[in-house]
């Protein structure tokens, strides 16, 4: 058995039935402010089909933008790293902090250092990374991995914070006003600012005609970490790139609503040069980025811009959380990521999914995450790397949707009596699954007592 195996973590997540039912809600609350705010401009769907046709044609000419934004930051004094992997990664980031005998790292968020592993990197060779984001703090504290690419701590209660700031940074445990402890990590942080030697972050944007990056957040703690430092370093996946400022304001629009519902990030910061008297670096990474571009079936997955909605949106995302996908970018569009990158390993995430398209409904540019995942099966049987009970099942599916009749007759059938079946009633009425989905046990009235008194009116 695969020691990533969604179903597994999931059921452990839904053991919690009310937290479960919780982080459900959380984020379809997050997903209807999008709604609200994607209705709110009369030319969102026109910006959609924009975007991803900047994106796509971005991709196609790949290696042209990425010379030309090499040559134009250079220009600006900024040195430039090409990184084949997540270890070349790694080495250039180290080697930049040790020749500027950096000991202490201040880091805003950023997906690809927690894909390429970059804090205990740098952890086991003496340099202190802080993660300054909020809520990447908060699980940073936890020891956890974050469970969403915008919300890291999604998954976590006030209480649950409370109780780790007290720990970690000495907060009264009883306090969990959400003020209280916003203040507290402030506090915190504040100090790891103006003791870091370096600032790393990520990047949202990068512009190929002015050779800057652009970073998108709420708290400025980007701003803080890329000025305060002498040293800047940005971390960015290739397909980061876009041709012209030009385009920006399109992905802007698109960036905050998709992800909170808010017209615009409170802070679109453009780094296009170092401090004075200090360096910037961008270190560029691949990281089997580049296979994407070969495959008919997902390259559209490169267009994506880390907003979120398709977490926020998926039925399976809400309901078993981000720690059970095992890959550092949950949900739909994680699940694509990881199992096109690592079949064998990630060989159940195509399968943690309804195929019910909300996921490319939402997404602000238009990739068609369910049918990537749905051909992800078809390639994992393909392959035969799938368990032999999914591999009877999908065929067996395939048998019955191959009679239209046979097929229309059952469903009929289904629909008239599942309705009528006892045990439906009894489970919708007394909720005898209980809180860990275990084995529905009997109520104390009989099947036929408690039938008859649901349709004694009937």
């Amino acid at each position: 058995m695969s020691l990533y195996n969604h179903p597994l973590k999931a059921k452990e997540f839904v053991k919690n039935d009310e937290r479960m039912h919780w982080h459900d809600k959380a984020l379809w609350f997050v997903r209807e402010k999008r709604d609200l705010a994607s209705k709110s401009i009369p030319e969102w769907e026109k910006l959609r089909t924009y975007a991803a046709q900047i994106k796509s044609h971005t991709m196609a000419n790949l290696d042209k933008y990425l010379l030309e934004f090499e040559a134009n930051a250079e220009k600006r004094g900024i040195k430039v790293h090409f990184a084949k992997d997540a270890k070349e990664h790694n080495e250039i980031v180290y080697k930049i902090l040790k020749e500027n005998r950096v000991e202490k790292v201040v880091k805003s968020k950023s997906m690809l250092t927690e894909e390429c592993r970059l804090n205990p990197f740098l952890e086991e060779r003496g340099i202190e990374v802080v993660d300054t984001d909020l809520g990447e703090r908060i699980v940073q504290l936890r020891k956890e991995p974050p469970s969403h690419i915008v919300l890291p701590a999604i998954h976590l209660k006030k209480e649950d914070v409370a109780k780790t700031f007290h720990e970690k940074i000495g907060t009264d445990e009883n306090n969990s006003d959400p003020s209280y402890l916003t203040n507290a990590a402030r506090e915190d942080l504040r100090q790891k600012f103006l003791n870091a030697q370096a600032g790393i972050t990520g990047v949202n944007f990068a512009i190929a005609k002015t050779g800057g990056v652009v970073v998108c957040t709420n708290e400025g703690n980007a701003d803080m970490g890329a000025t305060l430092p002498k040293l800047h370093i940005a971390c960015m996946g290739i397909e980061k790139i876009i041709p012209r400022a030009e385009d920006l304001g399109v992905f802007t629009r698109l960036l905050a609503r998709s992800a909170t519902g808010q017209p615009i990030t409170s802070y679109t910061s453009h780094f296009h040069s170092s401090v004075e008297n200090g360096e910037m670096h961008i270190v560029i990474v691949d990281n089997k980025r580049t296979p994407f571009l070969q495959s008919n079936s997902y390259k559209n997955a490169l267009n994506c811009i880390r907003c979120g909605a398709c977490m926020n949106t998926c039925p399976v995302y809400r309901r078993s959380g981000g720690h059970s996908y095992d890959y550092v970018i949950p949900g739909p569009i994680g699940s694509t990521l990881g199992s096109f990158r690592d079949p064998k390993i990630y060989k159940t995430l195509s399968f943690a999914c309804s195929l019910c398209g909300s996921c490319s409904n939402v997404c602000p540019v238009k990739i068609d995450l369910d049918s990537q995942l749905y051909t992800h099966r078809q390639d994992l049987r393909e392959k035969n790397i799938i368990s032999n009970k999914k591999r009877v099942t999908m065929q067996f599916a395939v048998w019955l949707m191959n009679r239209p009749l046979l097929f229309s007759f059952i469903s009929k059938l289904a629909r008239k009596t599942i309705p009528l079946l006892p045990k439906a009633v009894i489970y919708n009425k007394y909720n005898i699954w209980g809180k860990h989905r275990d084995i529905p046990q009997m109520p104390a009235k009989s099947f036929k007592e408690i039938y008859k008194e649901e349709f004694k009116n009937d």
